[in-house]
């Protein structure tokens, strides 16, 4: 990767951090270092332990952690030290591909410092290809972005109640 781009996929619809998986899978098969980041999740989705055994390094939320409009303030502010702690170590590895996965909503729910997302996409290392992944990507976002992709729902079977489904929704 000599040229390294910024990836933005976005939008209401399924299916952001699947392309954005896999671009890693793609990256890893063809020996790239893979790092993926993933804001407000609580780290149990069924893509990251293959992730790891194919060598990607992985920091995700904790385990029980709340959906941001269930949490109160002091537990915002916790779970914003910990994300940008988890950026912060991420920007600082070496790696050919970094996933900022649900950045776009971290940055508006100011749960991640801003000056630190922008960092790690616009200060990139030369060579690092990076993904942004979100419903609602900041202005910058989308300035910074080569590629961007919108996701649009047309339709989704949680309207007739049905729920996540674990290996198709997480």
């Amino acid at each position: 990767m000599e040229q390294g781009l910024v990836h933005l996929y976005w939008g209401d619809g399924k299916g952001k951090t699947t392309a954005a998986v896999g671009l890693a899978l793609r990256a890893l098969r063809s020996g790239a270092r893979v790092t993926v980041v993933q804001f407000l999740k609580d780290g149990q989705s069924s893509e990251l332990e293959p992730l790891r055994q194919l060598g990607a390094c992985v920091f995700t939320g904790k385990p029980g952690t709340k959906f941001f409009f269930q949490m109160n303030e002091e537990e915002r502010a916790a779970c914003r030290a910990y994300h940008d702690q988890m950026l912060q170590q991420a920007v600082e590895r070496s790696c050919d591909l970094l996933i900022l996965d649900e950045a776009c909503a971290a940055c508006q729910l100011e749960m991640v410092e801003e000056g630190l997302l922008k960092q790690a996409v616009l200060d990139r290392p030369l060579g690092r290809e990076v993904v942004l992944t979100g419903r609602e990507p900041a202005e910058w976002m989308q300035q910074a972005a080569d590629y961007s992709t919108e996701m649009f729902c047309h339709k989704h079977p949680y309207e007739q109640g049905i729920g996540a489904r674990r290996g198709i929704e997480f």
